[in-house]
Order: structure tokens, then C-alpha cells, then sequence
């Protein structure tokens, strides 16, 4: 079968409840899984929970549960989320799952073994809210704290050590000789400044189990546990391993015992869809992390920005935010992924107004496709008894280029212009309408052969959008299908050519896509 296209989100840590953010990064990780199986490629889509942790610990405990108990009733509620988004993930890892524990624990001995994990005491200052060390570089110039660190304390321990610092050289070399590595260009420059600025330090890479409990303990001192990076991060590689992919696991030969049937070959990942927050340790960490171990590296790491609510920072402490359920369970599910896709390319930073939600609703939603086809099948029925006349071609230059650029797009990760191109065949057919205007051609029977040919073009157009549209509207594409009595599925880019929907067919009746809604707010609100 060979390699599969192997994609991951960035795996979402149990203390809290998701937000916007969250939603967004797993829809746009399901359009590249939906687009790269509508080409025809195998996928294999992974997203997850981190579910170890200091947090996890202290929230846990203050709710009165075990931290297993208190993670295990936090998946019910992402997993039901994932389905509410329509994911068509394969798979989905929770770091204290046993198989993430054995890579988890593999690769560390490894890197023990190589001499790449030492033993060191630490004395300095320590962020109890962001879980880290802190050096004299992070203060306020007046010598304070910023308050993003909540409570510093001073601290004396012994942690374990692994030697980063030796690969930055490598990991400029790499980054430089492999441009799509990090992207897009904003962010490969931002860590390409960091690493050529800041000399690395050795990775602390875990925390004495008498202060933290819930974690992988270290295989060679399980008085310790592992931090976060070789514990989180390791979960993409973790799931090939664990589901055997033999090619995958060789790397970590006589440390890693299990050895399942053959299972699918997906490692290396090709796209891992993560938040700028966190592109760090994902451009620098984890790549290091896989090298010294003598792992294949990922393909890309593909980082998108922030959301703000009405041009301020989300937030549930002033109320400033926006629930993708309630925003689902009111406007459905495919007006919630055009809205966070078309509003946002993957890169800059994004701003949610209800207007401008609303705005796009009925512009190009309910106005621009849903009418488009409404009125293809509409005058189809009305003229033609719903029968599909021969075949013409007078959309078939603009179809064809609209998705030759969707389809480029859509391979380069470029979402937002893929959507631009599929609705410049939205607006060029229902200009179309308003050019040749098929309610005057069919109160003259000498134009019957033109007003076949404009139903023609504009079904046949429809049927195109479908399949152009089924990666970042499922259902909706299915919609249209139905509407036109087509016994198959639009996931398919091969359908997008020309001419498909043969003379005689016969279409359904038309039914709304997206219903109009009225653009004043509702009595009593604002």
C-alpha cells in the first residue's frame, strides 16, 4: 500500500474546557485529511490530549478526583467535540494511554543509553503556573516578575538533562536546506532569528516525582517523571510505533519490546498543524529530540495564528469569547467551518465579529451558493421537468480554471485561497444568470436550445462546487448531491472535470442550503 499521509494537530492539554482556537486548528487539519483523500492519497489523521502535568495535577486535586478520573471525564467531552466538527481523525492518542508510554519510555532509554541524558542539580527560580525554570534574562528591568508567570519561587533540585544544545548548528543547516519545513515564511524566519540569536541551552527534561506525580517516570530513575517535552511531543511518533510501523520503530531497536503485526507505514509525518504558541518546541525541540535519536524528521510544521473576539484577546474571565458549539447548534456546522477558514489564512492572527459571521453567511453562503443552486435546480424543474439537456459548455473554461487554482491550493496547505477560487465559480455562474437571464429564454421557444445550454452549464456547475466544496463543507456537498439525485460521493477531485452529468439525468427538487437570516439582532440583544 505504502505511505500513507500522515497529519497530526497539535495534541490539546486537559485543563480546561476547548475554545475557538482548539476548533479551529482540528477543522483545518480535517480539510487537509478530506482534500489529500479527495486526490486520492491514503491518510491517516491523528489529534489527541497531553494529558500529564503539573496543571493537570493541582486542577484535579482541587475538583477532588484523581488526575486519571479528571482526564478521563475531560476526552469524553474532546472526543464528542472532534465529532461535532465532523473530524475524520483515524485515530485519537491521550498521553497516559500504555502504548504512548512505551515509546515514551523507548526513546529515553536510547537517549540514556547514547549518553545523551545526564543527571544535573538546579538552583534558581521556578514558575509555579507556567511549569518552568526562569534565569535572571526573564525579569522586568526593574527586577520583578511579569505577571504572566504567576508565583515564582526559588528552587534547589536535581533534574535530568538532555543535551540540545550540540545540534543548533544542525538544526540551522536543516531548516535553511528545507524551506517548507516551517511554515509559512513568517514563522520559518522567526525561528531561523531565534536559533542564529540565542545560543540553546540543555532541555530540563523532567521533575522530581515528590513534586509531581502524574507523569511517565524516567525508565532509568523513576524517581523522577518526564516532563513535557519527551512525553507530549512524542505522541506523534508514538501511534505509528505503537500501531506497527516497523520502518518507524527500527530506530529504537533492542528499547522498544513490543512487537505487533505489520501495521501501516506512516512515519514521517508530513504535516503537523499546530498554534504559534507553540512553534518552539516544535521547530526547535522536537526536530532536535528525533535527530538524536536517529529518527526521520517531519515533513512540515505548519503553524497558524491567534483568533480575537471583536479586536480583543479571548478570554473567560471578561466573557470574550465565542462557543463553536452554541455558534454550530445555531448556524451549522459547514456555516462554522467556511467562517474560520475563509476569514483566516493560515499564518496571520484572525478577528471573530458576529457581524462579519453573519455578514459572510448570507453574502456568500445563503445568497451566493445557496441561491446559485437553488436556481439551477429551480428553473431545471421548472423548465425542463428536471431533466438534464445536452451537454454545453460555456462555464467549462472558467470551471476548469477555478479548479485548477483550488486544487493547487489545496495541495500547497493554502486553505483561505482555495476557498477564494472555489467561490470565483460561485459568483462567475451566477453572473452568468444575470447575463443570459433563462427567465426571458424560456418565454421564447426559438431560444430553447440556448436556455438548454445555460441549464446545462449552471447544473453542471453545481455539481463541480459539490466536489470542490466536499474538504471544507461535507455535508453540504452531499446536499447538493442529493438535490441532484447523483448516486455517489462529491469526495472525489477526479469528478470536478467537465461534462460528468449526462443528458436524460434526472434532479431532484431544489431545497435551501443555507436559509437566509435575518440581519437584525434578535429583540433584547445587542
Amino acid at each position: 500500500m505504502g505511505k500513507r499521509f500522515y497529519l497530526t494537530t497539535a495534541i490539546f492539554y486537559t485543563n480546561g474546557a476547548a475554545h475557538l482556537g482548539h476548533a479551529y486548528e482540528m477543522v483545518l487539519a480535517d480539510v487537509i485529511a478530506r482534500a489529500h483523500r479527495s486526490f486520492g492519497d491514503e491518510v491517516f489523521f491523528l489529534t489527541g490530549l497531553d494529558e500529564h502535568g503539573q496543571k493537570v495535577q493541582q486542577t484535579a486535586a482541587a475538583d477532588g478526583q484523581d488526575p486519571q478520573n479528571y482526564c478521563d471525564g475531560l476526552a469524553v467531552q474532546w472526543e464528542a467535540l472532534a465529532r461535532q466538527l465532523g473530524l475524520t481523525n483515524d485515530d485519537f492518542i491521550r498521553t497516559t494511554q500504555p502504548r504512548h508510554k512505551e515509546v515514551v519510555s523507548a526513546v529515553l532509554s536510547k537517549l540514556h543509553a547514547q549518553g545523551d541524558i545526564y543527571k544535573q542539580g538546579y538552583e534558581g527560580w521556578y514558575s509555579v503556573r507556567e511549569e518552568t525554570f526562569l534565569t535572571e534574562k526573564d525579569r522586568n528591568p526593574d527586577g520583578t516578575w511579569d505577571a504572566k508567570w504567576g508565583q515564582v519561587v526559588p528552587l534547589l533540585e536535581e533534574n535530568w538533562y538532555f543535551r540540545m544544545a550540540k545540534h543548533q548548528d544542525w538544526l540551522i543547516a536543516h531548516i535553511e536546506a528545507n524551506p517548507s519545513f516551517v511554515s509559512p515564511t513568517i514563522r520559518r524566519n522567526e525561528i531561523l532569528g531565534f536559533l542564529r540569536s540565542e545560543k540553546l541551552e540543555d532541555l530540563c527534561i523532567s521533575r522530581p516525582a515528590s513534586r509531581l506525580s502524574w507523569g511517565i517516570p524516567l525508565p532509568f530513575a523513576p524517581e523522577w517523571v518526564t516532563y513535557v517535552w519527551f512525553d507530549a511531543l512524542t505522541n506523534y511518533y508514538s501511534v505509528p510505533v505503537s500501531l506497527g510501523d516497523r520502518a518507524a520503530a527500527a530506530p529504537l531497536g533492542e528499547w522498544y519490546a513490543p512487537r505487533p503485526v505489520d501495521g501501516p507505514e506512516l512515519w514521517p509525518a508530513d504535516v503537523h498543524v499546530i498554534g504559534k504558541d507553540i512553534v518552539k518546541f516544535h521547530a526547535v525541540y522536537w526536530p532536535i529530540m528525533l535527530h538524536a535519536a536517529g529518527i526521520p524528521l517531519p515533513k512540515q510544521v505548519l503553524t497558524h495564528g491567534w483568533w480575537q473576539k471583536d479586536g480583543q484577546k479571548l478570554s473567560k474571565t471578561t466573557g470574550n469569547v465565542v462557543d463553536p458549539v452554541a455558534v454550530i447548534n445555531e448556524w451549522g456546522l459547514d456555516a462554522f467551518r467556511y467562517y474560520v477558514i475563509r476569514e483566516l489564512a493560515i499564518g496571520p492572527d484572525g478577528n471573530w465579529t458576529d457581524d462579519s459571521f453573519r455578514a459572510r453567511y448570507n453574502a456568500e453562503l445563503a445568497n451566493g451558493l445557496g441561491n446559485l443552486l437553488n436556481r439551477a435546480v429551480n428553473m431545471l424543474n421548472k423548465y425542463r421537468t428536471g431533466i438534464v439537456p445536452a451537454v454545453a459548455t460555456d462555464l467549462q473554461a472558467d470551471a476548469e480554471q477555478s479548479v485548477a487554482k483550488a486544487a493547487a491550493h489545496l495541495r500547497a496547505h493554502e486553505l483561505q485561497a482555495a476557498l477564494v477560487a472555489t467561490w470565483e465559480l460561485v459568483n462567475r455562474a451566477n453572473l452568468y444568470v444575470e447575463q443570459t437571464q433563462p427567465f426571458r429564454m424560456a418565454k421564447d421557444p426559438a431560444q430553447a436550445a440556448q436556455l438548454d445550454a445555460v441549464l446545462y452549464n449552471l447544473v453542471e456547475s453545481c455539481r463541480i462546487l459539490a466536489v470542490m466544496l466536499a474538504p471544507f463543507l461535507p455535508d453540504t456537498a452531499r446536499r447538493i448531491y442529493q438535490q441532484l439525485r447523483i448516486d455517489a460521493s462529491p469526495a472525489d477531485w477526479s469528478q470536478t472535470r467537465w461534462g460528468v452529468l449526462q443528458p436524460g439525468h434526472q434532479v431532484g427538487a431544489p431545497e435551501p442550503l443555507f436559509p437566509r437570516r435575518d440581519l437584525v439582532p434578535k429583540e433584547g440583544k445587542k
